[in-house]
């Protein structure tokens, strides 16, 4: 059986518009849509799966639709269907997030926490609608984004697009800005130039592709001013994510926090496995 991309609901405009972007990625894979609306129990439960379903069906009426309500925490159930999912989808915000925020809490916390990629649906309808023709993927030093990377050449690949590679780097650090300060980064940076590095990072996931339309781009300065000012022409931004444990829980660091938060188009976080 061929595991769902899953999409949460919870009425608001940006879960229909994270619906609307789901659908078309799920026929794009050949894959089957999952809706699932959770809520505590206190929550009144309203028609949200129904409106949700002819949504979905009206914009991509071959897709293959299943739903569900569950009584839980919103994250939570999120993320323990994630463990079977081929990607979850979720939108920028909620319904119960307060006015003037970047990011709603159940996409971040979900972010931060699921096993399976992540994409926050993000941006104006040129970017979600898939014009620019183009999906940009941060390249980080070691092995940190390959599995970022292997998402990327496959997304860029369902849409026959070209697959935009940025590689950002720190001369006054000898190591890449997208990945933590460890010694041995310094030390390779001296024995590979950062193109080399990007070149390295893109030869194994690449082979399955070998017609992909491939821009590499080296960039000296902070990822995520990099990623974001690339992200302005694209239709999907993917990083990937080094989940780290902290004092205030699951980290997922500043680049990604900032293009979950700042990203003018949808924004795949692809966990390393």
């Amino acid at each position: 059986m061929t595991i769902p991309l899953v999409v949460g609901v919870d009425g608001s405009v940006a879960s229909l518009e994270a619906v609307d972007w789901a659908a078309g990625e799920a026929v794009r894979h050949g894959v089957p849509l999952h809706l699932l609306h959770a809520a505590p129990r206190d929550h009144e439960v309203s028609d949200v799966i129904g409106h949700a379903s002819e949504r979905a069906v009206k914009g991509a009426p071959t897709v293959r639709l299943s739903s569900e309500v569950l009584r839980d925490d919103p994250a939570s159930a999120l993320v323990d269907k994630g463990r079977n999912a081929f990607a979850l989808v979720l939108g920028s915000r909620g319904l119960g997030d307060l006015a003037g925020m970047l990011l709603g809490s159940v996409s971040l916390a979900v972010a931060a926490r699921a096993d399976c990629p992540v994409v926050v649906v993000r941006g104006t309808a040129e970017h979600r609608d898939a014009r620019f023709a183009s999906v940009v993927v941060g390249v980080e030093e070691g092995e940190g984004s390959g599995t970022a990377v292997q998402f990327a050449f496959r997304e860029a690949q369902v849409r026959d697009c070209r697959l935009v590679a940025i590689h950002a780097w720190s001369a006054q650090f000898g190591a890449p800005t997208t990945s933590q300060s460890h010694s041995w980064y310094a030390m390779e940076a001296h024995r590979r130039s950062p193109a080399q590095v990007l070149d390295d990072a893109l030869r194994a996931p690449a082979e399955p592709y070998p017609e992909a339309r491939v821009r590499r781009q080296v960039i000296e300065g902070p990822a995520r001013q990099a990623l974001l000012e690339a992200a302005s022409e694209a239709d999907l931004l993917v990083v990937g994510a080094r989940r780290r444990q902290g004092h205030l829980g699951l980290q997922l660091g500043l680049t990604n926090h900032a293009v979950l938060h700042h990203a003018p188009c949808p924004v795949a976080v692809v966990p390393r496995i």
